[in-house]
């Protein structure tokens, strides 16, 4: 059987897309950067900082190339030859690199994805990349956390989908408060995840994440 190609015109739109934003130029961009270096107190003419600009301006664009990305097109392709399997399906422990929007400091930690299909499944790695579509922009772990379950529901209509996000928040570990070693645990669950316990016992089981006796009774 082949792969199912959901139609645009059928396709949900998930309340995640963003409108588009008018960049400035790499030079006013570039610019910014020398004006943060002299807010710092130093001299962006030195020559240990002459480079600094083309090179920050070039770590943006690698550190938020999601805004670039449609993470409903990442889902469009399913399969529905799955010999009636209709267990959980979990991909855990995907690394991603974000930050923080209102510190631009880094976030850093693991993603848990899990749904149970009706009728049709994603190739693991779109799950991946839908991690990536939203680390890769300006975040808060929690809003990361809604929006990777929000359009997994919403794309492929499964029984039910559940994300479990751990993270370490650099502006808390490394400026602020100072506390390293902290772990911020968030999740969602989203149909019979979410209203029946026993699916959501299961969920929980299969993480087996440090949070997961806590998030049993959330």
């Amino acid at each position: 059987m082949s792969p199912v190609i959901a139609s645009p015109l059928s396709s949900p739109k998930p309340r995640s897309r963003l409108a588009a934003v008018a960049r400035p130029s790499r030079s006013e961009a570039e610019e910014a950067v020398r004006t943060l270096i002299r807010w710092a107190g130093d001299d962006p003419g030195r020559e240990g900082l002459l480079g600094t600009p083309d090179r920050v301006v070039r770590a943006f664009r690698e550190h938020f190339t999601g805004y670039e990305q449609d993470p409903v097109a990442l889902l469009q392709r399913t399969f529905e030859e799955t010999d009636g399997y209709d267990e959980i399906v979990m991909l855990k422990d995907i690394r991603f690199e974000s930050h923080c929007e209102h510190h631009l400091a880094p976030i850093i930690g693991k993603v848990h994805v899990a749904y149970l299909p009706n009728h049709r499944v994603v190739g693991i790695s779109k799950l991946a990349r839908l991690v990536d579509v939203y680390a890769k922009r300006l975040q808060i772990q929690e809003k990361m956390t809604a929006q990777i379950a929000n359009t997994i529901n919403e794309v492929l209509q499964p029984k039910g989908v559940g994300v479990v996000i751990e993270a370490a928040h650099q502006c808390m570990t490394a400026r602020g408060t100072h506390k390293p070693g902290t772990m911020l645990v968030t999740s969602r669950m989203l149909g019979e995840f979410r209203t029946d316990p026993t699916s959501r016992r299961e969920v929980l089981a299969m993480l087996g994440t440090p949070g997961s006796a806590k998030l049993d009774n959330v």
